[in-house]
């Protein structure tokens, strides 16, 4: 079943949500490699999920 623009919006900050605090989780660790990497991929998810966010509300939240 082809998923929702609102449900892939809602994975997408799920997602930068998750790789947060992953990336904080490894940063307490001192494991500030894998922090930063994790924070990047945070840093995607956001900028997608916004981009999605965006092309969802012009098209009138319909999706």
């Amino acid at each position: 079943m082809p998923q929702s623009s609102h449900e892939r919006v809602a994975e997408l900050h799920n997602l930068a949500g998750h790789a947060h605090f992953a990336a904080a989780v490894a940063h307490g660790k001192g494991d500030h490699l894998t922090a930063h990497e994790l924070s990047v991929q945070a840093h995607e998810h956001s900028t997608n999920a916004r981009k999605h966010s965006e092309e969802l509300a012009a098209k009138g939240g319909k999706g």
